[in-house]
């Protein structure tokens, strides 16, 4: 069921684009155009198609909303997943990294249950993009891997991750990829029956989950209002069989924890020709750090080296074995105590003016702030006041050319208080200005994009200030050389400007167990990436397959320049790495109701010249799925084995592989009024196998989830 591009995919919104908003004059335009008269707009979700003949079977068209032109995936010049439907109801996690972690080229940060970023081909962080419904998030995710994602997949109604040049349109710092959450808490149209929604309750036995969401839209006239909300409790969670810490007996992870809720109210006007709306999100959150290591308080640097105690304490680095985050002291787990408001704006014109075919809009104010508990008293604060805005303008066809253009601008005010405020205040200031345009001739489609962006990173305590500046392009082509197969290829040149962390810090991290150093000289990335797939998309053995290479000159990462006890001393350093790897999987049809598919994928990064590896690099994975269906049941069961990691950095330590075997089945009916429902259960670690994230800084204090039985229930109305 965890399909590259999912299966059983319809898009409800081929017109209802990234728009971005600037300020007031923008919205009253869309407000007072004569587009927006009183009016129904077309329904959102195109009919589903039907079923293909059972001699030639195709993957249903999906159309991927931030691929800047509604481009379906079949046309991408990269490959694109999506997670949509059933497929991403059962797919649902806790947090954004877990939903996507099985998907080819994908995998996740872990840090505990509450905080998971995805990691797309060996990259996360500032490098890989978060956006909702195409406006970036802003929290403190990319800062660390301890802060979570203010991302609820359960509120979600499509996921799309486009890798590699794809994302150069939403910035040139967005190397790796994005991740594109849709959602429906702006209305885009007026319900036809006047009103619709789901509801969803979900349990699981690992964490004792207990989860539950609403959704509803109702509309009249040119008015829509939508409200959603999610509720979510889980405890410290199960690990796999042979783990206890310190002789422990129990093998949940003390400060595993997750308290989320979340909810959002929209307003929107629709007319013929576009919309414009509003929404109001606030999320709060509550969840534990595991790892935490308090005998780090006050260990400091001597030049680049590592110094815990008094300074009159021989310190020869002779401490004993310690493993990295296995020693630690578990009876005073800390806990992040998370509060978000975001306001929304998006809109939409279709034909606004002569020669332009749609003008769109976003924009965002972020309000984000989260206190870190220790002893029941607030031991650092993080705060993000930030606002984003995009406009895009679509042209009509101009000697056969079509593209768009636009303009994004942003602002974050970052900041940190109390014993670890190892970043001191930030302003980051970016303006980019892009274009994106395709050509099709015949069985070819080309397409060619360009980026400029300006940076500017002020350090307030210190009052350092860096500006960057940087060009980015790329071009691509799909050819579909036979019927059902199809040849893609593309290369980008993309500049990322040092984010204000990797410039500015300075201090101890004990989440991570790290003392990190910035340097406030680092350079802007250029990383030139070539990316070729191929596809088979109809009749009864479907495939794709992606090989890419990366070449990044002065790739910006954390090296370790020393370790005590577990905690490293991590300096951000320029130098040429290169990331290269395939990624894949092949369906074979078995029957009218059987299939198997055969996927998985592998990256090596590594840093030139004889440099060695680069840390936390994800294990290679290969997997086999059959799934079956038979009138309204549905299912599959899977077994993914992930290798050894032993192509480590310095510093740090190998990872052993493992095996899990999981398994899904759902039901789908209907009540007697035709409304449809779901039920589902799935299990995953069935066998209860010890598992370890080479990803993730707490991977000892914090292993993967043992035995986890879920269940569920999704009612559409």
């Amino acid at each position: 069921m965890t399909h590259l591009i999912s299966r059983s995919i319809h898009i409800r919104r081929a017109a209802t684009r990234r728009p971005a908003l600037q300020p007031i004059a923008l919205a009253a335009a869309l407000t007072l155009s004569p587009g927006l008269h009183p009016a129904h707009a077309q329904t959102a979700a195109t009919a589903p198609a039907a079923d293909a003949p059972a001699a030639a079977p195709s993957l249903p068209p999906v159309t991927v909303s931030a691929s800047g032109l509604q481009l379906g995936a079949n046309e991408m010049t990269t490959p694109a997943t999506v997670l949509e439907g059933d497929e991403l109801v059962r797919r649902r996690e806790a947090t954004l990294g877990e939903t996507l972690n099985s998907e080819p080229g994908i995998t996740s940060s872990h840090f505990g249950a509450g905080a998971s970023r995805p990691i797309i081909r060996g990259m996360d962080g500032p490098r890989v993009k978060v956006l909702s419904d195409g406006a970036e998030l802003h929290d403190a995710s990319t800062i660390s891997p301890d802060h979570a994602v203010v991302s609820e997949p359960m509120l979600a109604t499509q996921i799309e991750v486009l890798r590699g040049p794809s994302a150069l349109v939403y910035g040139n710092g967005a190397v790796g990829g994005v991740v594109n959450v849709l959602d429906g808490k702006i209305p885009t149209a007026i319900p036809q029956k006047g009103f619709e929604g789901s509801a969803e309750l979900r349990a699981n036995s690992g964490a004792r989950e207990k989860a539950g969401a609403v959704s509803l839209t109702g509309g009249a006239g040119n008015l829509a209002v939508h409200v959603e909300g999610v509720a979510r409790d889980a405890g410290d969670y199960r690990v796999g069989k042979g783990w206890a810490p310190e002789g422990e007996a129990t093998r949940k992870v003390p400060g595993s924890f997750n308290r989320t809720d979340t909810g959002s109210v929209g307003l929107s006007w629709v007319g013929e020709r576009g919309y414009l709306g509003a929404a109001y999100t606030r999320q709060t959150a509550k969840y534990g750090l595991p790892g935490h290591n308090h005998s780090f308080e006050g260990c400091h640097t001597h030049g680049s080296h590592l110094h815990c105690g008094s300074h009159d304490e021989d310190d020869g680095h002779d401490h004993g074995d310690h493993d990295h985050d296995h020693d630690h002291d578990h009876s005073d787990v800390p806990v992040v105590d998370l509060r978000s408001e975001r306001f929304d704006i998006r809109g939409e014109l279709r034909n606004p003016f002569a020669g332009f075919s749609a003008l769109r809009l976003r924009a965002g104010i972020t309000d984000y702030v989260h206190d870190e508990f220790e002893d029941g008293a607030v031991s650092t604060t993080f705060k993000n006041k930030a606002y984003d805005t995009r406009v895009e303008l679509q042209h009509e066809p101009i000697a056969g050319f079509k593209g768009v253009i636009g303009l994004q601008t942003s602002q974050r005010k970052f900041s940190a208080e109390g014993d670890e405020a190892y970043v001191q205040p930030t302003i980051t200031r970016r303006t980019g200005l892009f274009v994106l345009e395709e050509y099709r001739l015949g069985d070819w489609r080309f397409e060619a994009a360009l980026r400029h962006d300006r940076q500017t990173a002020k350090a307030e305590t210190s009052n350092i200030e860096r500006s960057h500046n940087g060009t980015s392009a790329s071009l691509g082509a799909v050819w579909k050389f036979t019927p059902g197969y199809q040849l893609g290829a593309s290369f980008t040149r993309a500049s990322r400007a040092p984010s204000a962390e990797e410039l500015y810090a300075r201090g101890l991290h004990m989440a991570t167990s790290t003392y990190e150093r910035g340097d406030a000289n680092l350079r802007s990335e250029t990383s030139q990436n070539f990316d070729v797939s191929l596809k088979k998309t109809a009749g009864d053995t479907t495939f794709g397959v992606s090989v890419f290479r990366n070449r990044i000159n002065n790739y910006i990462y954390g090296r370790t320049l020393d370790e005590l006890d577990g905690l490293q001393l991590l300096q951000y350093s320029q130098a040429d790495a290169t990331f290269t790897g395939i990624e894949g999987q092949v369906r074979q049809r078995l029957t009218r109701n059987l299939g198997v598919t055969l996927f998985g994928d592998t990256v090596r990064a590594r840093i030139a010249d004889g440099g060695g590896n680069l840390p936390r690099i994800p294990a290679s994975r290969i997997g086999v799925r059959l799934d079956a269906n038979w009138n309204a049941w549905e299912g599959q069961v899977e077994w993914v084995q992930v290798a050894r990691q032993n192509r480590i950095a310095a510093f740090e330590t190998a990872t052993p592989g493992y095996g899990m075997l999981n398994l899904g089945v759902a039901y789908n009916g209907q009540l007697g009024n035709g409304t449809p429902w779901q039920v589902y259960v799935k299990g995953t670690n069935l066998t209860d196998r010890l598992a370890y994230a080479h990803t993730s800084f707490i991977k000892n204090a914090a292993p993967l989830m043992g035995r986890n039985l879920t269940v569920g229930v999704k009612v559409a109305f």
